[in-house]
């Protein structure tokens, strides 16, 4: 929602919302052209700027005609306006993945795995919980998250976790019913663990003393987010030396791996 207001902030400031029409979202359409957005992402900011003054009409801040002249203005059409088209998401090979992994904190090593076995999006595999899954009697376990894509819709989304699956996830099962699996907390304590095994030289009685001071050094969240996952790629990727590739990738790997394999039937 920032995003989407910085422009019309910037190009008209305070002016009272009443005067505030089809023409002028179309200026701050044409800002963000002019900014070097792609046109998916142009279409989802403006979609904001609507439901901010959607949220106005609600709360009688703003007239209901203002609200419904800028759904006049209708999204930008794919090769029929100058902003740039946004490239597809490829997805990732497995040797490219493997050479990642070894660089990667065990903790999102293993949410990368799990990814792609499963083909999740990425906000799903960060927010698992044991309360989520269903561990049957079949030898499938069913994921079930708490929130997805297409809830609006009233619809179930289910996601099937197989024998790699589980031993993949197995380690992380001690935890309580509605705590994430994967926590970054857990995973800087383990990387701050190995670099202490691995130091050359005995710590400081300064630095030990930074060590123990509560909430010093960067503030490591609770649960992952889909930013901080995609960071802890981005950073094993040049670790590693290899061209990056995103989360999002890797559901689309999964995607092409089972075409290929349907194709042989």
């Amino acid at each position: 929602i920032r995003s989407a207001l910085k422009y019309p902030v910037q190009l008209y400031g305070t002016a009272r919302v009443r005067n505030f029409g089809p023409r002028k979202l179309k200026a701050v359409r044409q800002a963000m052209i002019d900014d070097g957005r792609c046109r998916t992402n142009i279409n989802r900011l403006i979609h904001w700027v609507r439901r901010v003054f959607q949220w106005g009409v609600e709360n009688e801040h703003v007239p209901p005609d203002v609200y419904a002249a800028l759904v006049a203005v209708p999204s930008l059409k794919a090769g029929r306006s100058e902003a740039v088209e946004s490239e597809a998401v490829r997805p990732v090979d497995e040797p490219t993945v493997n050479a990642t992994l070894p660089h990667l904190p065990r903790i999102v090593a293993a949410m990368v795995q799990l990814q792609l076995l499963t083909g999740a999006r990425p906000g799903e595999i960060t927010s698992m919980r044991p309360i989520d899954i269903t561990f049957g009697t079949d030898g499938v376990w069913t994921y079930r998250p708490a929130t997805h894509k297409t809830q609006h819709r009233g619809k179930e989304r289910r996601i099937f976790l197989g024998p790699k699956s589980q031993a993949i996830l197995r380690p992380f099962l001690d935890r309580e019913p509605e705590a994430d699996y994967f926590s970054p907390s857990e995973a800087e304590a383990e990387r701050n663990a190995k670099r202490r095994k691995n130091r050359k030289s005995p710590m400081t009685p300064s630095q030990a003393a930074r060590s123990a001071t509560a909430g010093y050094g960067r503030v490591v969240g609770k649960r992952y987010l889909k930013d901080s996952y995609g960071r802890a790629i981005s950073r094993a990727c040049k670790a590693a030396g290899i061209p990056k590739w995103s989360s999002n990738q890797l559901r689309h790997s999964q995607a092409t791996i089972i075409r290929e394999r349907n194709s042989v039937f």
